[in-house]
């Protein structure tokens, strides 16, 4: 299953559980067998009152987690083309409530999110307590990339960002450093890479019978005072005004022909955005656009409910099956978008995305 969990005594009788993804291979990339083993342990541990904290990472130098497994995912789609697959609502379901249990955790859950944190890793890991970024850290939502849309809460965490940073990053896959993630309030904690040792060593010693928030609240100041010199430049907080002003726009077309009309621009981070969105998906530019619209005015809960329904309406549809096999099965690039123009797609395309496609209750209701 690729997790593993381990418990590391501290005193009085206290324990810190760690959970690590271990499909190095895949960058930790999430699979349904690992959202259910990591959503079980998650659970038993916020019932057991021996377990103080818990410590959520990935194994390997390369990532803590790059999103999740959406190969086989795409491969039943395709086998059954306009269709839901049964393997769709069973991941979804699983994955967002697994995200909505750390949203939710009733005990410290630091999130140790070094390496590429992308997609699924970011559902991981902004529901987390404490989240810890380090030097190596990259941070972003890719999904324009396949078709699909800035998922696993995506929709509630982008929202709340300033301005119109939020919708620039899920149009455009953009890269968020460790700087960026602590100014967007993505992260809480700036931590080298070789001090998650310390970090664990300083978590077993504390004592957590007494004002246990100030001893980890002083335990993680102390270790970001030693690594604050090594945090990178800030990206995209400086270029708000910038992102703000070319965003603003009464509909997606617009914005996005004023986005992509910067390939050639003297800002080369700016450039590179516009390039990405305008070899991505015109589809999931407008499903961005909406997600983040709505989301402004829903619980978290809700946000996860609708989120729901996107994705399982993303598998009947054409762009999420061909953007996966053009990138990640066949990589043949670039993909044959299903709707290659962002202004001729119908706006009843796009509202079918937001349509139940069950029977009876909401499954996830009981969030």
């Amino acid at each position: 299953m690729n997790v593993s969990f381990e418990l590391h005594n501290s005193l009085h009788g206290y324990q810190v559980g760690i959970a690590s993804l271990d499909a190095q291979k895949s960058l930790n990339a999430l699979t349904l067998p690992m959202i259910e083993a990591l959503d079980a342990q998650l659970a038993a541990w916020a019932e057991d009152p021996r377990i103080a904290c818990v410590l959520l990472r990935g194994n390997g130098p390369k990532a803590f987690c790059a999103g999740g497994d959406v190969v086989q995912l795409v491969q039943q789609c395709r086998a059954h083309p306009g269709e839901v697959p049964p393997l769709a609502r069973r991941f979804f379901a699983d994955e967002y409530r697994l995200d909505h249990r750390i949203h939710r955790y009733p005990k410290p859950l630091i999130c140790w999110a070094h390496g590429h944190v992308l997609g699924g890793g970011m559902g991981l890991m902004q529901g987390a307590s404490l989240r810890i970024v380090t030097p190596s850290s990259r941070l972003g939502m890719p999904e324009i990339h396949i078709g699909l849309y800035p998922d696993v809460g995506g929709s509630w965490f982008l929202a709340r960002l300033p301005g119109r940073l939020g919708l620039f990053l899920g149009l455009t896959a953009s890269g968020i450093n460790a700087r960026d993630a602590l100014d967007l309030d993505l992260a809480d904690r700036f931590l080298l890479d070789n001090q998650q040792d310390a970090l664990i060593e300083g978590l077993v010693q504390l004592n957590w019978q007494e004002q246990p928030q100030l001893q980890l609240h002083s335990l993680l100041k102390a270790l970001e005072h030693e690594a604050r010199g090594e945090l990178p430049e800030a990206q995209w907080l400086p270029r708000r005004e910038r992102i703000d002003q070319l965003l603003d726009h009464p509909d997606l077309p617009a914005a996005w022909h004023a986005l992509a009309a910067l390939q050639d621009d003297g800002d080369p981070l700016l450039a590179r955005a516009a390039k990405t969105l305008a070899s991505g998906c015109p589809l999931t530019a407008h499903l961005v656009w909406q997600q983040i619209a709505r989301a402004r005015r829903m619980s978290l809960e809700q946000v996860f409910q609708m989120e729901y329904a996107m994705s399982l309406n993303c598998c009947r549809h054409p762009d999420f099956p061909e953007g996966v096999r053009a990138r990640l099965i066949d990589k043949d690039q670039p993909p044959h978008w299903h709707w290659a123009d962002v202004a001729s797609i119908p706006e009843e395309v796009i509202a079918a995305h937001f349509v139940d496609v069950w029977e009876g209750p909401h499954p996830l209701a009981d969030l």
